[in-house]
């Protein structure tokens, strides 16, 4: 990017996090880091921190569409991120706006359980986002619970794992990347598949439990395809940024859960 570009503009659909180690903060800090500049239409605001959820209420339609058509008319958004989106009301207003405005390089990651176990998306809301919103993903980022409730059957094993990205692929996402953290084992495998290619992602496990990951491997796939990265290359770039966040992770609060940190070299 030239210093005279301005850098690409990411739209995060997402809940607040007010310990801002996950949703809408955790995107805006990895945008910053990504190097595009972050916009925010919230869907939900929680009251949080690192040890629970404590409460959580949900924005009324009407106000979620008025951010979204705010940021749509006076930026030139080149990618979305979604995330928690609570219930199958603001699911199928997103998946109408996104379909009506066109917008590219959508990422969607099918926030449905806390880590710290609070539901975040309705069950009667999951038919609709695997209806409306799977199809418009350039990338879907389940972790593998999310891929089992996607596809209505368990994941035990990782060669299961690989079988359930290509079926969601096979519902219209154009790339799947299954997080694999939720699997036994030393390593942690996520993979990434596509009708061209599969690629294996494989990590250490470390013995320490770290809030907003799947916030921050999303929102790093969307600021790569902004910057004109391929999926692949997205999700590659932004695993090697979400494993310098996870290794410099800190405890902030008196929770055990560490926040990722944002400002390390990718």
């Amino acid at each position: 990017m030239s210093r005279t570009e301005l850098p690409p503009c990411v739209l995060s659909i997402a809940g607040s996090d007010s310990g801002s180690a996950a949703g809408i903060q955790a995107d805006l800090k990895t945008f910053a880091a990504c190097g595009v500049h972050g916009l925010t239409a919230i869907t939900a605001v929680t009251a949080q921190n690192t040890r629970e959820i404590t409460s959580v209420r949900m924005l009324p339609p009407a106000i979620l569409l008025a951010q979204l058509d705010a940021v749509r008319t006076d930026f030139r958004i080149a990618a979305v991120k979604i995330g928690m989106l609570g219930n199958a009301a603001n699911t199928r207003l997103v998946a109408r706006w996104l379909r009506q405005h066109r917008l590219p390089n959508i990422v969607v990651d099918p926030v449905l359980v806390a880590s710290s176990g609070n539901r975040l998306l309705a069950r009667s809301a999951i038919a609709v986002l695997r209806r409306e919103l799977v199809p418009l993903a350039r990338v879907l980022t389940p972790n593998v619970p999310e891929a089992e409730a996607l596809l209505e059957r368990p994941i035990r094993t990782h060669a299961e794992m690989r079988t359930a990205a290509e079926d969601l692929c096979g519902l219209g996402a154009q790339g799947v990347l299954i997080k694999g953290g939720h699997l036994d084992g030393k390593q942690v495998r996520d993979y990434f598949s596509t009708d061209r290619s599969n690629l294996d992602f494989t990590h250490d496990r470390r013995d320490y439990a770290v809030r907003g990951t799947g916030c921050t491997l999303a929102s790093a796939v969307a600021a790569g395809l902004a910057l004109g990265l391929s999926p692949r290359a997205a999700v590659e770039r932004a695993e090697r940024y979400l494993q310098g966040a996870f290794l410099a992770a800190q405890r902030r609060g008196r929770g055990s859960a560490r926040i990722l940190q944002h400002d390390v070299p990718h």
